[in-house]
């Protein structure tokens, strides 16, 4: 079983705490992007980020020509530091559950493409949805193309989701029809519905991985036994595509 998760528009450099593996695998594609944004102007650049202020583009621009992308690298899952990852808190991982994660788990990634726990990587801004448009390129799904499908189901045919939408739709236009390939959904019933909540969700997903690594799940059964937060699995809401967690106050 493989999980993905989407990264983190927050991150970090510390190169203390945890020691970097490896460099990522589809760095010869991020060193493409990498080289594509160094061309663009403080405006074309600010474009692509869409509604990020000008403060923070500002910063990021600055930023993007003065990283180096194999020098002081951390690593992934420490690297990004937004609400999901606080909630998986990996820092105080027992060392099987890092075990389990850098087997298991997989961060996608806009410019990275797909990261390893312990891939070494440094602060970037780009998310799988920014505008982004080069090399006869429309988009960034487009320029991943099925690299990152044939990366998670080699060797492996389930895939848990905890990634949002926007990380997802780089994976489900390559899915064939003996993939498994099942999302979690945390919400909570409203008007008979189950809605999920951004920031909720993100909690949740992060209290999964946690459970998950800590408690070395390797099938969805186990995946189901899920009730940290104060969710418990709804069989009757599921289906063999997704698994749904009301959340009971």
């Amino acid at each position: 079983m493989k999980i993905i998760i989407a990264p983190a528009r927050t991150m970090q450099v510390d190169t203390d705490s945890l020691p970097y593996h490896d460099l990522p695998q589809f760095l010869g594609q991020t060193k493409k992007i990498y080289q594509w944004m160094k061309t663009l102007s403080y405006d074309e650049v600010h474009k692509v980020w869409g509604n990020c202020s000008t403060r923070l583009a500002m910063k990021n621009y600055q930023w993007l020509h003065e990283m180096n992308l194999e020098r002081h690298l951390t690593p992934a899952i420490i690297a990004f530091t937004g609400l999901q990852y606080q909630y998986m808190a990996p820092d105080v991982f027992s060392a099987t559950g890092l075990d389990y994660v850098q087997q298991n788990l997989r961060i996608l990634s806009g410019f990275y493409g797909l990261l390893r726990p312990f891939d070494g990587i440094v602060p970037y801004r780009l998310g799988m949805g920014d505008n982004v448009s080069f090399d006869g390129y429309d988009n960034l799904y487009q320029f991943w193309g099925n690299r990152l499908y044939q990366s998670l189901y080699r060797n492996n045919n389930l895939v848990l989701d905890l990634a949002s939408v926007e990380y997802e739709k780089a994976i489900t236009p390559y899915l064939r029809p003996d993939d498994q390939f099942i999302k979690c959904i945390f919400g909570e019933m409203i008007d008979g519905k189950i809605k999920q909540k951004a920031t909720l969700a993100k909690m949740a997903r992060g209290n999964m991985v946690r459970y998950l690594a800590e408690n070395q799940i390797k099938t969805i059964a186990g995946v189901k036994k899920f009730n940290v937060g104060g969710y418990r699995y709804r069989d009757d809401l599921s289906s063999p595509s997704s698994l749904v967690y009301e959340l009971i106050k």
